[in-house]
């Protein structure tokens, strides 16, 4: 139990630590004194670095930390509601439902939609598809977990919609234009930068409801974990208990999606490192460890996305690479 408390504030202080780091470094280089003297309450020698920083490091900054550690706590709660340790956000279709609504905003309408005098059109028309289409499938699921009672059934059914949503998609693509297309596709390299300081209130309240969610669904989960019928004579309502794990799950998923894009690996890699460093499966501690990984992970992609000098490199193009390797050994250990 020792061990269990020192890695979690070894967590916290990784997690500050690669924070302060987003901040002190990005693709336009800033003195450290200036960013100290700015977060003071300073001006600084110039207007833009004030700006750089308050408008663009912070807000990609809190944006990794929730993003990470909301997409985490999807995987951890999938995984052990499956018993499927290859299960992450995107097994059950949440996000591919958000990829759906982006690719009818983005190849079918333009990139603009008009009702009669209402209208959107830009990154708002983006947030409200991808927001839509990814609750049109957890409704989906939340109505098919009443009627399939295995979660197995359950698990097919949502990597089936996946498969629908990413047939239409394809076929969206086909028919599309080359500016549709291209704007799709930067879209889907995901990022944190597009939620800037106006949209990260909104951004922010989503994600923390989905959170204290998660927390709240500790007892559950641990009892899950040994099976449905366990936890039924424990006095769980099981039937309840997987309705709430998709509304957060969907939630979170559906959110980080909207505003970021499809973030991958983060959801199904996280949760196995934090149980390889805490090395228990209890989830009174491997919830909160997989939190504060996934918050890690994210801020340290966010650093190498920004890093080089007049250039960002997408998140999805680091994250395989971090998260690959992870799979392969959840692999390897299943076929021991």
């Amino acid at each position: 139990m020792k061990y269990i408390h020192w890695s979690i504030i070894l967590l916290v202080v990784v997690l500050v630590t690669l924070f302060a780091a987003n901040l002190y470094f990005g693709a336009v280089h800033i003195p450290a004194s200036a960013v100290t003297d700015i977060l003071l309450g300073g001006k600084g020698e110039r207007p833009s670095w004030s700006f750089i920083l308050w408008e663009n490091r912070l807000p990609q900054a809190v944006t990794a930390v929730l993003s990470g550690a909301g997409l985490s706590a999807s995987g951890l709660m999938l995984q052990t509601a499956f018993h499927n340790p290859l299960a992450g956000p995107s097994i059950l279709g949440i996000d591919g439902g958000a990829n759906l609504g982006v690719a009818i905003a983005l190849l079918l309408l333009g990139g603009s939609f008009q009702a009669g005098t209402f209208s959107l059109s830009g990154f708002l028309l983006v947030i409200v598809a991808a927001m839509i289409g990814a609750w049109a499938i957890m409704a989906l699921l939340i109505a098919f977990s009443h009627l399939l009672r295995s979660n197995t059934m359950l698990l097919i059914t949502g990597v089936m919609i996946g498969y629908l949503t990413s047939s239409l998609i394809s076929l969206l693509n086909y028919g599309a234009t080359e500016e549709g297309v291209r704007s799709f596709m930067v879209w889907g390299l995901g990022s944190f930068a597009n939620v800037t300081i106006d949209r990260l209130p909104a951004f922010c309240i989503t994600m923390t409801i989905g959170l204290i969610s998660a927390l709240l669904l500790v007892k559950p989960l641990n009892a899950l974990l040994l099976g449905e019928h366990y936890a039924t004579n424990l006095g769980i309502n099981v039937s309840r208990a997987r309705t709430l794990l998709l509304f957060s799950t969907g939630l979170l998923t559906a959110t980080s999606t909207a505003f970021c894009g499809p973030i991958a690996f983060v959801g199904l890699a996280v949760p196995h490192i934090a149980r390889l460093i805490l090395g228990s499966a209890d989830h009174r501690t491997l919830l909160p460890a997989t939190l504060l990984t996934g918050a890690c992970l994210a801020l340290l992609c966010n650093l190498i996305s920004t890093v080089p000098h007049n250039s960002l490199i997408p998140i999805n193009v680091i994250t395989p690479i971090l998260g690959a390797p992870v799979v392969i050994w959840v692999i390897l250990r299943m076929k021991e």
